[in-house]
């Protein structure tokens, strides 16, 4: 359907995921199975599923997987902030990260209403 690697989501989405991959280089190793984990997998989660979403037979089916990338966003959001609030790593890195998520989640409810609104009046 499109080429993911074009999409401007799926690019600052990819983003995010390696910029979470290096902050979790500075978590404590005692988090390694816990939170560390958890963050890598919904950081990967979002681009991946906004490929994934691309790849589908229609446009529902995109704006579904789109859907599952925003909750995995709003899933990165959550467990950032709990690092800020334990104070496990310096809230500006943190804060950038969030702040990032917040446009993606911004530029997936956009492409999510265009798409929608595109397959409505087919």
């Amino acid at each position: 359907m499109h080429q993911f690697e074009k999409l401007k989501i799926w690019q600052k989405s990819m983003d995010i995921a390696e910029k979470i991959y290096r902050i979790s280089a500075e978590l404590p190793n005692d988090e390694r199975y816990n939170l560390i984990s958890q963050i890598k997998r919904c950081a990967v989660s979002i681009p991946s599923n906004i490929a994934e979403g691309s790849g589908r037979n229609s446009k529902k089916e995109f704006v579904q997987f789109l859907g599952i990338a925003n909750g995995s966003s709003f899933e990165l959001i959550t467990q950032l902030m709990l690092l800020k609030r334990l104070n496990i790593i310096q809230e500006e890195k943190i804060q950038q990260l969030i702040d990032d998520l917040v446009e993606i989640c911004n530029m997936n409810f956009a492409l999510q209403r265009r798409l929608s609104q595109s397959t409505a009046q087919s």
